[in-house]
């Protein structure tokens, strides 16, 4: 889901309706139960029409689990006569059917059950299929829904409570996988937004995930990069210096690039990337602040440079307010993940490159994830790892707790009396 902010990284983009929004989206997802409801229990409480809604929707479920593949082509098999006697009740004028067939492609339904599946066809059902209804969601974003960081195409809306996030991950799809190992794990489930499906529409791929920002008002939220080392060993393995990055390098720090480095104008990636994390707090904290919304004003996207450890007290302390009970209960949250990460055989095997811990809180409620797995790898050689040494080519240390023990005692360290 990788940066919150428009930065050149792919992350997460969650987004949030505003409050009327909810309320129609509270609407269709009442009525969706009702008339799910009535396909339970046989009745159609309204006729003909509720009648119709039922048949149309078990119809369409038949239809569309037919043309998916993955998880959902062994249900669609064993369907059987009852795929066919549904078929009977699809419309049969072509206008209608071509809009159906632009309803997404399912190629992962592996947590979804099926009421959540019909309560999402009963909504967009309800739009009465005026247009393709992944275009209406995938088109009409509200002006009150905020993206923090990540490309400004990267998410869209997917219904009440979810978002869709572009394919990250390489060719390998190596996001969907983590999430799906993760959903899978009792003590981490609750450590990441919900995985809902894979689905393909008009040639792109999306992975369908919780949106965390759903049910919080106005809230404050932090988006904060996590480790020592935000870049994979493979991106930095070639050793060819390069004149584009040595002009990154002085358009930040004319002064920057040694004496070879000013003779060649070129320095290695590696450099670079080393260069780049060391305008930050990446390396002396193992975390970095990537970006903060607080209530009634935009996003602040400009924190890459909060390095000295002042500034990292002074953004915290401005992100908590005077919330003594708010910064008590991050507290506790983090803890407790720190606890299950250590506890995990999956973070034992693995190393998590350029993921973030999603904070947000309101009035009422206080939140804290983690996020974006584009980068995880499975260490080689049955290697396993501390995520808090220091990394050196060839170990995979990211520096993960590293950075987690360091939030965790910034945070206590804030004082919020002055």
């Amino acid at each position: 889901m990788s940066d919150f902010c428009r930065r050149t990284s792919t992350r997460p983009l969650w987004l949030q309706p505003s409050s009327k929004e909810q309320t129609r989206l509270n609407s269709h997802d009442s009525m969706g139960n009702k008339d799910h409801r009535r396909q339970k229990d046989g009745s159609s409480g309204g006729g003909s029409s509720g009648s119709s809604s039922s048949s149309t929707y078990s119809a369409f479920r038949q239809w569309r689990r037919s043309t998916s593949i993955g998880s959902h082509s062994n249900r669609s098999n064993s369907a059987g006569s009852r795929s066919s006697s549904s078929f009977t009740k699809l419309p049969n004028d072509p206008a209608t059917l071509r809009k159906m067939e632009q309803f997404p492609l399912v190629l992962s339904d592996a947590t979804m059950p099926d009421e959540d599946l019909s309560l999402k066809f009963l909504a967009l059902n309800a739009l009465d299929l005026t247009a393709p209804a992944s275009d209406v969601l995938l088109k009409n974003r509200l002006k009150s829904w905020f993206q923090l960081s990540g490309h400004p195409d990267g998410f869209a809306p997917a219904g009440p409570g979810t978002v869709w996030k572009r394919k990250t991950g390489g060719a390998e799809n190596t996001e969907r996988l983590v999430y799906e190992t993760l959903s899978k794990e009792e003590a981490l489930r609750d450590c990441i937004p919900r995985y809902y499906r894979e689905v393909e529409y008009k040639g792109d791929t999306f992975i369908e995930l919780q949106d965390l920002l759903f049910g919080f008002n106005d809230p404050h939220v932090m988006d904060i990069k996590m480790g020592t080392r935000t870049f994979l060993e493979s991106e930095v393995s070639k050793t060819t210096a390069r004149p584009d990055l040595y002009q990154k390098m002085i358009a930040v720090d004319p002064d920057a690039p040694t004496q070879l480095e000013h003779e060649q104008r070129a320095v290695t990636k590696l450099r670079y990337m080393q260069f780049r994390e060391q305008q930050s707090s990446t390396c002396s904290h193992g975390f970095r602040i990537e970006a903060m919304k607080l209530p009634g004003a935009p996003p602040i996207t400009d924190l890459k440079k909060v390095k000295s450890h002042s500034e990292v007290l002074d953004t915290i302390r401005q992100f908590l307010g005077r919330r003594e009970d708010t910064r008590q209960k991050i507290l506790a949250r983090l803890r407790n993940l720190r606890t299950k990460i250590e506890k995990s055989k999956y973070f034992e095997t693995h190393e998590v490159i350029g993921s973030s811990i999603f904070i947000i809180y309101d009035s009422e409620k206080v939140g804290v994830w983690l996020i974006d797995f584009a980068k995880t790898r499975e260490v080689p050689d049955g290697r396993k790892l501390t995520h808090r040494r220091p990394w050196e080519e060839g170990n995979h240390e990211e520096g993960f707790l590293y950075g987690l023990d360091n939030l965790i005692s910034t945070i206590e360290e804030v004082c919020l009396s002055t």
